[in-house]
């Protein structure tokens, strides 16, 4: 299993601008897959971006694509979401994820490792 820590979430305005990182530890070698998954309140959660390790091809919900930046650094372990633009509407909990084997995730469900997530809350 792989252990991820989420840092960087807080409050911002609209238009505003926010960097979340995720850090792995654990049994990282089996992970092909990193990606974040936001859950708003009430709802369920939703894929929004999510990058292949080898290869740092990426894949973005509709919802995000121009906005949020996934990227990623292998020898710091670490996953990076760089959000520009946020509206109000992007206010979730935001939680780093793991997929070990196969191709890149499309979808939340997909992943098999998750951190504690990080609050993002814009105001209008």
């Amino acid at each position: 299993q792989v252990q991820l820590v989420e840092s960087g979430g807080g409050l911002v305005q609209a238009g505003g601008s926010l960097k979340l990182s995720c850090g792995a530890s654990g049994r990282t070698f089996s992970r092909n897959a990193m990606g974040w998954v936001r859950q708003a309140p009430g709802k369920e959660r939703v894929f929004v971006a999510a990058i292949n390790w080898n290869t740092g091809s990426t894949y973005y919900a509709d919802s995000v694509k121009g906005r949020f930046t996934i990227s990623r650094i292998n020898a710091k372990n670490t996953v990076y979401l760089q959000m520009n633009d946020l509206k109000p509407e992007d206010t979730a909990v935001y939680y780093c994820a793991v997929r070990r084997y196969g191709r890149i995730p499309f979808t939340s469900s997909e992943f098999d490792d998750w951190g504690q997530g990080t609050q993002v809350t814009v105001s209008s």
